[in-house]
């Protein structure tokens, strides 16, 4: 392992070979639902929980990591002489990035010739997750912690993804909707398009059609790729015929494959909903 480690969370939704070989290690949300509480690491079938939730008529709590959860990360990983940088969801959405800045400082002080240098991305699922690979990438070719930490930041200023939602309803009714609270009303029955600036979620254009949310993402690749970025990404929740027709614009737009595809998992899932679709394009130069 390099001799600095990557920690991140389970937020990040990255296909699971992307991110063990970047040795990213990833510390596990929890779902709460029904009076059971589930670690979100252990819930593979995605399938199961969201044909639930589009039935539940009181939707599932999800809540951070532990401290405990943190230092159980961190420990080994300072004990094997690694430092850390510990990169997570925006502190707006979630208390996660917090919980670990409180268990860095007690790390630190068991393991006062190690560092910890944790990172609010100001992002989530893979806009985190590419900030992550990118300080990972930084990591795996010997890079210090500050050397990490220019290069996760680096990407967290360069790194914004559009994301269309059927509905705004999974999104008041967990109280997560930030300034798109202005559209709740009269407009629950359009297509919002979404995305997360400066870790808080920012309306980008109402659309009245699946079609036309189509079109505006598939306008938004070609807005990346005109700024520089050299490939690109998709995840969604549950809508695999959408984003299988915009790989094959994304295809076209690039002239390669998409650096990955992904389905968002049940933490985020809980607050977006069924139908979520969110691309990007970024420099490649950044994750490498």
């Amino acid at each position: 392992m390099p001799r600095v480690a990557v920690v991140t969370d389970t937020t990040h939704y990255l296909p699971r070979d992307l991110a063990d070989d970047a040795g990213l290690c990833s510390v596990s949300l929890y779902v709460n639902d029904g009076g059971r509480t589930v670690r979100e690491s252990e819930m593979p079938d995605f399938d199961r929980f969201y044909e639930h939730l589009g039935r539940a008529e009181q939707l599932p709590t999800t809540s951070q990591p532990s401290l405990g959860d943190f230092l159980g990360a961190y420990e080994p990983l300072l004990r094997q002489g690694h430092d850390v940088v510990s990169i997570h969801l925006s502190g707006r959405i979630s208390g996660t990035v917090e919980a670990a800045r409180q268990a860095a400082d007690e790390a630190m002080r068991r393991h006062p010739q190690r560092r910890i240098a944790v990172l609010d991305s100001h992002q989530a699922c893979g806009a985190m997750g590419a900030v992550a690979l990118a300080a990972a990438a930084v990591a795996r070719g010997g890079g210090d912690v500050a050397a990490v930490v220019r290069r996760a930041e680096a990407m967290r200023d360069h790194i914004e993804i559009w994301f269309s939602v059927d509905t705004l309803e999974f999104l008041r009714r967990g109280g997560r909707i930030g300034a798109a609270q202005a559209w709740v009303g009269g407009a629950l029955k359009i297509k919002p398009i979404l995305s997360l600036q400066d870790g808080e979620l920012h309306p980008v254009e109402r659309v009245r059609t699946a079609g036309r949310a189509f079109d505006r993402m598939t306008d938004y690749l070609h807005l990346r790729r005109e700024a520089g970025a050299t490939t690109w990404m998709v995840q969604h929740i549950r809508a695999s015929d959408v984003v299988e027709r915009l790989v094959q614009r994304g295809r076209e737009i690039y002239g390669c494959e998409p650096y990955f595809v992904s389905e968002i998992g049940p933490v985020i899932g809980t607050h977006a909903g069924p139908g979520l679709v969110g691309v990007t394009g970024v420099d490649r130069s950044l994750l490498v």
